[in-house]
C-alpha cells in the first residue's frame, strides 16, 4: 500500500446460507465489472475494480470484504476525507448477506501528524482520542472507537516513511484487530445468557443434594430422576455454548498476537489501543473465561452428586439383596427339614412293602420246607429290612452331598 489511502472494511457475520449467498452478490459485483467470478472453491479474493479495490475473505463465521480507493491530491488536502464505501454502488452494498458485526473506515494519509490539521477533528473526537506510534516509530495510528454517523469507527494513520509492503501488513493488522475484537465479543450474550441458567441449575443440584442427605428409600427413585433431567440440561447447554466459547477465547487471542505485532508505543497524553482494548475487553472475555469455568464446574459437580446417589442406591440394592438371599437360605432349611420328615415315612413305607414281599416269599417257601412260620419270617425282616432301606437312603445323602 502507498498513502493517501481510503479505506472500507465490512464484517458481515454469516451462516452457511448467507456465505453462499455472499459468494453469489460478489459474483454479481464482478459481472457488472466484466470480471470473471471465482469458483466455489475460493474463500479469498483480490481484484482491482477501477474505481476501487476489492479484498473478499469468506471465513467460518463471517465474510470481510475490503474496499479500497486512491484519494486524490484536491480530497486529501480538503477538510473532509471521503470514505472508501462511496465508490461502491450504494443498492448492491444494502444488499450484502448477513448481519453486520463491524463497520470501520480507515484513512492512510503521508507524512506523521501535525498540530496544523485543522480537519483531523471532524474525523475523530477529541475527548474519546488515543493513538500511538507503531511499527518501530515508523508511523502512528489515531483512533477513537466511537461508531460515527454512518455506523462506521474510523482509524487514522499516518504512514510517515514505512515502506509499502510493511504499510500494507500494519493496516490489515488494525483491521484484523477490529474484526477479531468485535468477533470474540460475540460470547458475550451468550455467557449472560448462560450465567442465569446456570444460577438455576446450582440451585436445583443444591436442592437435590440436600434432599438426598434425609431421603427415605422410597424417595430415591425420584431424586434420581430429577437429578438426571438436571444432567441432561447441563450437558445440554454446555453442548450449545462451548463451541462458541472457544470461538471467542481464539479471538480474543488473535487480537493480542495482532496488537502485540504493531509494536506500539505510547504518544504523550494518549492512551494506546492495546491499554483501550485491554481496559475494555477485559471485563467482557473474562465473563466469557467464567462461564464457561462455571459450565466445567456444575457439570463436574452434578457428576459427582449423581454417582454418589447412584452408590447409596447400589448399596440399599445390595442389602435387599442379601436380605433376599436370606430368606432364600431359611427356605431351603425348611425344605430341608421338610425332606428330612418325609424321608422318615418313606423308610416305613419301603419297609412295608419289601416286608409285605418277604410274607409272600415265607408263604411261598413253607411248601418247600422253610421252618418258619409267616407270621416269624415276617417280624425277623422288619428290623432288618428298616435298617438296610435307612442306610442305603444315607449312603444315597452322603453321595450327593459330595457332589
Amino acid at each position: 500500500m502507498a498513502a493517501p489511502l481510503a479505506i472500507a472494511h465490512l464484517v458481515m457475520l454469516a451462516d452457511a446460507t448467507q456465505r453462499a449467498d455472499s459468494r453469489r452478490h460478489l459474483a454479481a459485483l464482478l459481472n457488472d465489472h466484466h470480471v470473471s467470478a471465482p469458483d466455489d472453491s475460493t474463500t479469498h479474493l483480490r481484484v482491482d475494480l477501477g474505481a476501487f479495490r476489492l479484498r473478499w475473505e469468506l471465513h467460518t463465521e463471517f465474510v470481510t470484504w475490503t474496499f479500497t480507493v486512491r484519494l486524490r491530491d484536491d480530497e486529501f488536502a480538503g477538510h473532509r476525507l471521503p470514505s472508501a464505501v462511496e465508490a461502491v454502488s450504494q443498492e448492491w452494498l444494502a444488499h450484502l448477506p448477513g448481519q453486520c458485526l463491524s463497520s470501520l473506515d480507515v484513512w492512510v494519509l503521508p507524512g506523521t501528524r501535525s498540530a496544523t490539521d485543522t480537519w483531523r477533528p471532524q474525523l475523530l473526537r477529541e475527548d474519546a482520542l488515543l493513538g500511538s506510534a507503531v511499527a518501530n516509530h515508523q508511523a502512528q495510528v489515531f483512533t477513537d472507537f466511537v461508531i460515527h454517523p454512518n455506523g462506521s469507527s474510523r482509524f487514522l494513520v499516518y504512514a510517515d516513511d514505512l515502506p509499502p509492503r510493511r504499510l500494507g501488513r500494519l493496516v490489515q493488522r488494525l483491521l484484523e484487530i477490529e474484526t477479531y475484537r468485535m468477533a470474540g465479543m460475540l460470547g458475550l450474550p451468550a455467557a449472560r445468557a448462560a450465567g442465569a441458567a446456570l444460577s438455576s441449575a446450582e440451585g436445583d443440584l443444591a436442592e437435590i443434594a440436600l434432599a438426598i442427605r434425609s431421603a427415605q428409600r422410597q424417595e430415591e427413585p425420584k431424586l434420581l430422576d430429577r437429578l438426571t433431567r438436571l444432567a441432561a440440561h447441563v450437558e445440554s447447554q454446555y453442548a450449545t455454548t462451548h463451541s462458541r466459547f472457544s470461538a471467542s477465547s481464539a479471538y480474543f487471542e488473535l487480537m493480542d498476537q495482532r496488537i502485540a505485532q504493531i509494536n506500539e508505543v505510547p504518544l504523550e497524553g494518549l492512551q494506546t489501543i492495546g491499554e483501550f482494548i485491554e481496559r475494555r475487553v477485559t471485563p467482557a472475555r473474562k465473563t466469557c473465561e467464567w462461564a464457561a469455568r462455571r459450565q466445567d464446574a456444575l457439570s463436574g459437580r452434578v457428576s459427582r452428586v449423581s454417582n454418589l446417589l447412584r452408590t447409596r442406591v447400589e448399596i440399599e440394592q445390595q442389602q435387599s439383596s442379601q436380605a433376599l438371599l436370606e430368606a432364600l437360605n431359611q427356605r431351603q432349611d425348611l425344605q430341608l427339614k421338610l425332606q428330612a420328615t418325609v424321608e422318615g415315612l418313606s423308610v416305613a413305607a419301603i419297609t412295608y412293602y419289601i416286608v409285605g414281599l418277604v410274607g409272600y416269599l415265607a408263604k411261598g417257601g413253607q411248601s418247600i420246607g422253610w421252618p418258619l412260620s409267616v407270621e416269624s419270617t415276617t417280624a425277623l425282616a422288619i428290623p432288618i429290612v428298616g435298617l438296610s432301606v435307612w442306610l442305603s437312603l444315607r449312603r444315597l445323602h452322603r453321595s450327593m452331598f459330595r457332589h
